[in-house]
């Protein structure tokens, strides 16, 4: 095995081992992930490298939990930034259209990356995996995925390019849960409420004498 393949295996290890985990998640339920249901401990080895995202567009996402790896990418905290702030202006749209099938589809997306070079900046590759987990409300809106790469970070901030993208289904052909509405809730009365009162019309008066019609206005 060569040099550059045995960086590439453990690039990727950090991928397999985050997508082996999501996988054995949906095996418990058979559907997307709850973001309740991520457990740290289930992909030590690969934390440094891992992200939790929130979307905030349908386009957009926003970093929630970053690995140290992204901040050294950067050179700074990349908490609260958008994913998108690790990429080049002119990958940002390729981008933007596999974050909103991994949120609107359930899509795993897979994509290799490839850094800007330049002044104190060599030649770095990378791999970004995104699977979609589901807020405690039920939707997809959350995801979690890793950044790793491969070569010396240099000069900070580093900027990615895109080479391919590979989006399939994350459950494997089987259909995202859509999450339904809950049921009304029952009414309850309040401890001020009064309990309705029934309605009883009132007798009609009749005039024997002097039959006549009475119109009656309510502006109830």
């Amino acid at each position: 095995m060569s040099m550059t393949d045995r960086e590439k295996q453990k690039r990727l290890a950090p991928v397999r081992l985050l997508e082996s985990y999501w996988h054995g998640l949906v095996g418990e339920t058979g559907a997307v992930p709850l973001r309740s249901q991520i457990d740290p401990r289930g992909i030590e080895s690969a934390l440094e490298y891992a992200f939790l995202a929130e979307r905030i567009a349908p386009t957009l996402a926003k970093l929630r939990v970053a690995g140290t790896h992204l901040n050294d990418l950067m050179g700074m905290e990349t908490a609260g930034m958008p994913l998108s702030a690790l990429f080049a202006p002119s990958a940002r749209e390729t981008l933007s259209d596999a974050v909103a099938q991994v949120f609107s589809e359930g899509a795993a997306a897979r994509i290799e990356l490839r850094a800007e070079q330049g002044f104190g900046k060599g030649a770095m590759a990378g791999h970004l995996l995104m699977l979609p987990l589901r807020s405690d409300m039920g939707d997809m809106s959350r995801m979690i995925g890793v950044l790793t790469t491969s070569g010396p970070i240099g000069r900070t901030p580093r900027r990615f390019t895109i080479d391919t993208v590979d989006l399939k289904p994350a459950l494997r052909g089987a259909v995202a849960p859509v999450p339904t509405a809950p049921a009304p809730k029952p009414r309850r009365e309040t401890e001020l409420s009064e309990p309705g009162a029934a309605f009883t019309p009132a007798p009609k008066k009749t005039d024997r004498k002097h039959p006549h019609l009475r119109l009656i206005v309510s502006n109830d």
